[in-house]
């Protein structure tokens, strides 16, 4: 919901009369002005009160005695304005039984007058006892067109705004400023002007990196990774090929919608993490990490809030990606959620769900899972996502691939090496068990103070167990799982031959 958009919905429920508005929003003085415009249109008086001054009147002046959230309740309820008053932080104090009873009251009474409540405040806190008496509004960030008024409004305050920025960069400087509110933007760009004289994306974006972060759920990942550095996977670079094209606004006119998003099922270790990266660069599209164990939180209510705020920041910078890596480790203990932990885990997930399910904005989610067995079945209902793949253990041919890839990344030539024999000396490997071959005959090489050869290898690969053999029963029930469940991310099928124990000489 963008600035206008949540200034009408706000304007919508005063002229209804709804006594208790929340609104959830970092930003005071944005939300401020929209509210002044409000109430200036519909004559109404606007009061705004804080712990730390009182009630704040519309002529200027303070009435320091409020400064008790039950005093200024009782004030607004026995005044004869017709105003609007709005409660600053006030969520601190929706856990005293006495002040939800005031609100319930509060509620009840202001429905013959004309007075309203709005609650401002970062933080949606709402106790059971009031969910059917408070409206609530999620205040959009700033849009494309608001940020670029904010670097109109700099370029105006400079002396010389020429070289600042050209029409043509400006477009490019706000798309790049999205998710950042309008303060951010503010401080972004003065940062900007002072480092580089202009405003250059680079620092914009360094900087919307360190604040997306600040809220500890989600993590801005700089994509280095390419497709070509995902061995095998055919199918699903092809699903990745067509549906990149969706993006475009030449799809929306031909009536496509834009893509949803993708689980990728499989064996630990197969490339499901790397291939989210990739898909990244591939689209050339912001990446977003979403850290699950950090959305929850000891505050009540607090932990669906970092999920409904991680999702409108992901929102706010579309077209993006979010990227839930293991995601069952994330919502484990779903099934026993109402008994060990309130129900947390089970409203975090059911907000979660209904954001993927109704999502309209071009959010692509990449969600990742070692352990089918684990997610819940409503999750894989058709409609969540996409399409869900199934990431096997690579062929033959598919090692061959990812032998060369990682060789040549480490500026090795690879067709110095007989890439067929160490695929033939590595079955059941996955992935980054070969990288790891590589890596450990490197060091070998090293050590003997010569070159990596075939023999390093070959005696790296002799040396490693890999996981399809110490967890043969785990490996053997997620791909008898995936047959009929998953699409095979592979067209090239892994030969069911069984990895030769590895006796290690102690």
């Amino acid at each position: 919901m963008d600035e206008n958009n949540s200034a009408q919905a706000i304007e919508t429920l005063i002229r209804a009369r709804y006594p208790l508005i929340y609104v959830v929003s970092f930003e005071e003085g944005r939300v401020g002005r929209s509210l002044k415009l409000i109430t200036a249109a519909r004559n109404k008086q606007l009061a705004a009160w804080t712990v730390t001054q009182g009630l704040a009147l519309p002529d200027g002046s303070f009435i320091a005695e409020l400064k008790d959230p039950i005093k200024v309740l009782d004030h607004i309820l026995q005044s004869a304005a017709n105003g609007v008053f709005v409660l600053h932080d006030y969520h601190h104090y929706v856990g005293d039984p006495v002040v939800v009873r005031k609100l319930r009251d509060a509620s009840h009474a202001l429905k013959t007058t004309r007075k309203n409540i709005i609650f401002l405040s970062p933080v949606l806190k709402v106790p059971v006892e009031l969910e059917k008496e408070i409206a609530v509004i999620d205040y959009g960030l700033p849009d494309k067109q608001e940020i670029a008024d904010i670097i109109e409004k700099i370029r105006g305050s400079l002396e010389n705004p020429g070289p600042v920025c050209g029409r043509e960069e400006q477009d490019k400087i706000a798309e790049t400023a999205l998710g950042l509110t309008a303060e951010e933007a503010e401080n972004v760009f003065a940062k900007s002007l002072v480092r580089k004289g202009v405003f250059d994306a680079s620092v914009i974006l360094s900087e919307k990196e360190q604040i997306i972060r600040k809220s500890g759920v989600l993590e801005y990942c700089r994509v280095s990774e390419s497709i070509r550095e995902v061995g095998g996977l055919d199918e699903l670079k092809k699903w990745l090929a067509k549906r990149g094209k969706a993006f475009t606004p030449k799809a929306r006119e031909f009536g496509l919608p834009e893509p949803r998003g993708i689980l990728l099922l499989g064996i630990p270790g197969c490339g499901k993490s790397l291939s989210a990266k990739a898909i990244a660069g591939l689209w050339r599209l912001p990446l977003l990490k979403l850290d699950v164990g950090k959305v929850f939180s000891s505050f009540v209510g607090s932990s669906e809030e970092n999920v409904r705020r991680a999702v409108r920041t992901a929102e706010s910078i579309a077209p993006a990606i979010l990227w839930l890596d293991e995601m069952e480790k994330g919502f484990s203990g779903l099934g026993s959620s109402g008994m060990t932990d309130g129900g947390t885990t089970a409203r975090v997930f059911g907000t979660f769900l209904t954001w993927l399910q109704e999502k309209t904005t071009p959010v692509f989610v990449v969600a990742t899972s070692n352990n089918v067995s684990q997610l819940p079945p409503e999750l894989l209902r058709k409609g969540r996502f996409d399409e869900i793949f199934y990431v096997d253990l690579p062929s033959k041919e598919e090692r061959e691939e990812i032998f060369r890839i990682h060789l040549e990344k480490r500026g090795r030539d690879a067709g110095g090496f007989d890439l067929c024999a160490a695929a033939a000396k590595t079955p059941g490997f996955s992935g980054s068990e070969i990288e790891e071959v590589v890596v450990s005959a490197l060091y070998d090489a090293f050590d003997q103070g010569g070159e990596i050869a075939q023999r390093h290898l070959m005696a790296a690969a002799q040396a490693i167990i890999p996981l399809s053999q110490t967890m043969e029963e785990q490996v053997r029930a997620i791909r008898e799982w995936a047959k009929l469940r998953a699409r095979r991310a592979s067209s090239i099928r892994w030969e069911e031959e069984s990895a030769p124990v590895r006796r290690l000489e102690m």
